[in-house]
């Protein structure tokens, strides 16, 4: 069979080359062609476009870069009726997915969508051209199970595809970590900073991470890099202070931290998963009075942090926009770095959260259901 997979952005880059080894497993004649990144590329060397080429954040950019945008629509609608696959498979990046799932019903092509857009939390209309234009949808978190009942569209749920990086990382792993020696950090207990992995999350979200690590000197504070971002930007915001930056190395990272301070996003679920006790911190840009035009119109969800919203209630506390004051974070982030009852109750929902999400395994089932579905349709 043939596959054309559509990933714009390095998690789905991730996700899409486990994705793609398993479905070469389950069908052996498996041919690709992609959207995508290095990972994706390493399976089968048949890139159509590097991923780089589609990452636009925010309306502004969006507008900005409406040319290049649709330069790339058109090549990718070409580009898959030339290559002709039994089926288009979609990761998450939905505002260019679902144009691409409109043309492939209109050509007749089966479209499938691994790890749902987050409709469940914005843009609740886009099920309205879900359940039109895809065929069908394989879920990562359990919540969509029944956020999609509610609208009346089954979906396959998966489990979630990072535990099985989580898994591959700690075998290799094997007791052989020397990552304290390799960043030449001290024995004080590690604070990982998560800022994010694009330069206006950064901007908007590491001051604020580094202002913490100046009130905290028992404990050495470390950045997470983003492979994306080089180090002279980080450099911009420690100015002297000596906080290591890591680059590309966030389960390493979290392999040796005490505590976390997290940038809403799939890192916080990581950080989770290495039972490592977290605060969360969210901004965006357009300040407090757009933040409050999007709350009341568009999200839809109690929580931003996904440990919070896979268990239904607040595991981890979360700062966001106006509460994202050094303030009010100082105090919880002495809560997470020394109370010891606080940091149990952490580790206690953590453990629920693990039973809640399941095992390894989400890109072996994801591509066996695959092409069980493809198969059975032929």
């Amino acid at each position: 069979m043939k596959y054309y997979l559509i990933a714009g952005e390095a998690s789905g880059d991730l996700h899409g080359a486990n994705l793609m080894k398993e479905l070469r497993g389950a069908d052996p004649e498996a041919s690709f062609r992609f959207f995508g990144g290095g990972l994706m590329q390493q399976v089968e060397d048949n890139l159509a476009r590097h991923y780089r080429e589609l990452a636009f954040m925010g309306a502004i950019d969006v507008v900005k870069n409406i040319g290049a945008i649709k330069r790339n629509l058109d090549f990718c609608k070409k580009d898959i009726l030339a290559f002709s696959p039994d089926v288009v498979i979609l990761i998450d990046y939905p505002g260019f997915n679902l144009k691409v799932a409109e043309f492939a019903k209109k050509n007749g092509l089966k479209v499938f969508y691994y790890i749902s857009p987050k409709i469940w939390a914005w843009k609740e209309w886009r099920i309205k051209k879900i359940k039109t234009l895809v065929d069908e949808m394989f879920c990562i978190l359990p919540f969509e199970v029944e956020f999609y009942r509610r609208h009346d569209y089954p979906v396959h749920y998966m489990g979630n595809p990072l535990l099985d990086e989580i898994e591959k990382f700690r075998a290799q792993l094997s007791g052989k970590d020397n990552f304290r020696e390799e960043h030449s950090l001290d024995k004080r207990p590690v604070v990982a900073l998560l800022p994010g992995s694009r330069k206006q999350e950064i901007r908007l979200m590491l001051p604020v991470m580094l202002k913490l690590a100046d009130s905290f000197p028992g404990f050495q504070f470390v950045i997470s890099g983003a492979p994306s971002v080089d180090m002279d930007f980080y450099r911009g915001f420690t100015g002297g202070r000596n906080i290591p930056v890591v680059n590309n190395q966030t389960y390493e990272l979290l392999e040796n931290s005490h505590s976390a301070i997290v940038t809403s996003g799939t890192a916080t679920l990581e950080t989770a998963m290495f039972n490592v006790p977290q605060v969360v911190l969210y901004k965006m840009a357009g300040g407090s009075l757009g933040y409050k035009l999007f709350r009341h119109f568009l999200l839809k969800v109690d929580f931003i942090s996904l440990p919070n919203l896979i268990c239904g209630k607040e595991v981890v506390r979360e700062f966001v926009m106006s509460e994202m004051k050094f303030s009010k974070i100082k105090p919880e982030v002495e809560n997470l770095l020394n109370n010891k009852e606080y940091r149990k109750r952490i580790f206690e929902s953590y453990a629920r959260l693990k039973e809640i999400t399941g095992g390894p395994g989400a890109s072996a089932r994801a591509a066996k259901k695959m092409t069980e579905l493809i198969f059975c349709a032929v």
